[in-house]
Parts: structure tokens; sequence; C-alpha cells
């Protein structure tokens, strides 16, 4: 067996030695904004690798008549005009290895704590063919954060894209750290993308996980805020190819995009350096054809395994009307809006009960935890109707009837309130409103 792999690694170096891996060479004609174009390239594709002499690698990201672009990944020098482009006639790939649970890894298979490139690595496609709609079953398993005012009023189902969307520090990082907290010992595979994050940041939710014992099954896929435009783009596609990989073992795995608006953003500035028509907002016209393909991945498989997803959205001044919000929450099946205004009033976790919803509702709920929470979100919700007006008032001024709403919706909110990785079951939550029903 040894003496074949010694033949196979002296062909490779012989090839590479006489430049037979090289398929097609090009010139360098334009650099912009670390989107190159290329003249030259034949019969080239898209997707497809390439190397520029010893300074860059990335990929085809368009094909034009006569000229192509690249998008770099890796970067050691600077591309001037004139740099040869080498093709290697093979797709773009990402890596992994299945001992990355508990690290935190680049798409290409490097550990970024340590430093050090992890062994085993396997090759996934960025691009993937779209799962069929015949292999795929209805979802109705359910998945609990530990959450009540999730997994009572809008619960998640495995195989569900759940959206957590709300301006800038509103607790939306928190609740995605809450859900994977609560899998432990669920056989569930929790992966966390960060995308343009700080360094300190990851850190910072790497050393949490850690902390509460929820590494061990967790796997932290991070670009940074100073990695390059491509590489942070790719990011959450090679995520997903591993998230398929694992369902097809049967295996239940939680995706968290944390966040696609910022995703957006980094392809709206690809895009405009690849001189792509701009559209709405300047971003390009398949944005929404961009988070679709990405999202639609999530689903309860026929054999067994799922892809639960819940990418995190930023808005702006509580704006949920803005272009990448809509789409996005066009292309989920629901979404959990989160108040700044709540926030600030010290209610944790900062959902908007009003705005927020999932599109499965009880189908994913068991008898008990669907009966108490109908009728909790009503009285609640009733009550958060009247309480801009009437908080403020005396409760000794008001009629009977109004001062028990009030009364009992303040006990129903108190009752919500939940510290971080305090995780409750679902016989706690059902028991929690015990007194309530119990006072009518």
């Amino acid at each position: 067996m040894s003496v074949m792999w010694d033949e196979i690694a002296t062909d490779v170096m012989k090839n590479i030695t006489d430049e037979d891996n090289i398929f097609s060479v090009g010139r360098v004609v334009r650099v912009s904004n670390n989107v190159v174009e290329v003249a030259g390239l034949k019969d080239v594709a898209f997707f497809e690798t390439v190397s520029i002499v010893n300074k860059a690698r990335g990929y085809v990201s368009a094909i034009f008549d006569n000229t192509v672009n690249i998008s770099l990944v890796e970067k050691k020098d600077d591309i001037i005009v004139g740099d040869k482009v080498y093709t290697l006639n093979k797709s773009f790939k990402v890596s992994f290895s299945m001992d990355c649970l508990g690290k935190v890894i680049d798409v290409f298979g490097n550990d970024l704590i340590s430093g050090k490139r992890f062994e085993n690595l396997l090759e996934f496609d960025v691009e993937n063919e779209p799962i069929e709609i015949i292999d795929r079953t209805e979802v109705k398993r359910e998945f609990l954060t530990g959450i009540t005012g999730i997994d009572l009023f809008y619960p998640i189902g495995k195989g569900q894209r759940q959206l957590v969307i709300g301006d800038k520090k509103t607790g939306k990082t928190q609740i995605c750290l809450d859900m994977i907290n609560n899998q432990k010992d669920k056989k569930v595979v929790c992966i966390y993308v960060a995308i343009g994050k700080t360094k300190k940041e990851v850190k910072e939710i790497y050393y949490d996980l850690i902390k509460n014992n929820a590494s061990s099954y967790s796997i932290i896929i991070a670009s940074f805020a100073d990695d390059l435009p491509a590489k942070t783009y790719i990011t959450p596609y090679g995520a997903t190819s591993l998230a398929r990989f694992l369902m097809l073992q049967g295996l239940d795995v939680l995706v968290i995009f944390d966040d696609l608006k910022k995703h957006a953003d980094i392809y709206r500035q690809m895009s405009l350096a690849a001189k792509k028509i701009p559209g709405r907002d300047a971003y390009p016209s398949d944005i929404f054809y961009t988070h679709a393909k990405l999202l639609e991945n999530g689903c309860q498989h026929k054999d067994g395994g799922s892809i639960t997803m819940i990418p995190v959205v930023e808005t702006k001044s509580g704006d949920i009307t803005d272009y990448i919000s809509t789409n996005i929450i066009s292309i989920c099946d629901g979404q959990l809006v989160l108040s700044l205004k709540k926030f600030n009033r010290g209610e944790r976790p900062a959902i908007d009960y009003g705005l927020s919803v999932s599109r499965l509702g009880g189908a994913v709920q068991t008898r008990e935890m669907k009966k108490v929470g109908i009728k909790i979100r009503q009285d609640l919700l009733s009550y958060l109707e009247i309480r801009e007006i009437y908080e403020l008032v005396n409760l000794d001024d008001l009629g009977e009837n109004m001062k028990n709403r009030m009364i009992e919706g303040q006990k129903i909110l108190s009752k919500l309130n939940q510290y971080k990785y305090c995780p409750l079951t679902k016989e706690q939550m059902v028991n929690l409103f015990d007194d309530i029903e119990e006072a009518r």
C-alpha cells in the first residue's frame, strides 16, 4: 500500500514540476478591491479554482465574452496587471475535519485558536444542488430553545428556518447561544457561523460555550472582519455543505448565521468591485437568490437527519421593512423580533411578542405546550395593547376588570423574564403559569 501512495505522490510532484497540472494560462488585465479581471482563460467554469502565480488563490465568480472575474480568498502579495493566472481544472472546495468539534475553524481546515491545520480533511463543494422536494418530509419534531417566550409562543421545529432580527445590542447573539446551550445531551450538532466579526467577539463566544459545557457538540466556523471579502462570502455556504454532510449521516444539525445583513453588505461590496449593475440600495439584482440558495438547505430529511437554520439580521431603528430584512423574512418560516425599547426596560429576552411569528406554530408542540401557549399569549398581547396607555395610571383608579388585566399581564411578563444560560424544561414552562390559571 505504501509503495502505491509513493508512486502517486511522485506523479503529482512531477506534474507540478512540469506544470502538467495547469490547464489554462491567462493574464491579469485589471485589479479592483480583491476582484481580479483576467483575459486569456479558455474553457473555464464558474467556481473553478485558479492560482495567480505565487501571490494569490481564488475562484471564478463571473464569466464574460473575453474575460473572467476572479474573487480572491487568499492573498500573499500584491497583484499587478500582467501577472500570470493558472486554472487547475477543479472546482473550488472548502475543507473540514471531523475533529473540529469544540474548535474555532475557518473554511480551509485551519484551527483559528492554535493556528494549526487539521489533519484528515474532507473536501466539500461550496455550491451544491438543492435538496430534492421528494427527499424532504414534514417538519414536526420540536426544537427546544429552553426560552419560555419562544418555546411556548413561537415554537421552532427541527428543519425549520427561523429568523432572529433586531437592532444592535438587543441580545440576538445571546438567544442563539442559549439555543446551543439547550442542546446538551440531545444529539444535535451545533454550527455557529461568525460572519465578519472581530477576533475578540469570536473568542468571547468560544469561551462562553466552553464555560457552559456546550463546546463538545459545537463548531464555530468564523470569518473575521479583516479577512478577504470572498472568503467571508463563501463561509456560510461552506458551513452549510458541512451541515448537509452531517444531516445525510442521520444527524440533527443547528446552523446559526450571525449575521446575514453583514453577509449581504460584503456581497454588495464584491459586486460593485466586479462592476455588476447595482439595484435597490446598491445591492446586486441577485441578492435574494444569494440568500435563498443558502437557506433553502434547512429541512427535515427523509433519512431522519435535519438542518435547523437560525439566520440573524441586524436592523437600524427597529425597521424590519428594509430590503435585506424583508427578503430574508420571506424566505424563512417565521421571525423572532427583538426590541431595543424592551431591552432598555430590562426585559430579557427582549422579544417583541406582537411582531414575532412562527409559521409552523402548534405543529411542532406537544398538546400541553400548545394549550398553555395559546391562552397565555392571548392574555399577554391583550395586556401589551393597553400597557402603553395605562401603565402610569394608579391601579386603584381603574375599573375592576381593567385592574385585573393589568395585574395579570404584569405577572405574565415578569415570568417570561429569563437570564442567559438558564434554560427551562417543557414541564417547567407548562407549570410556570399555574398560579395565574388557578386565580381565574
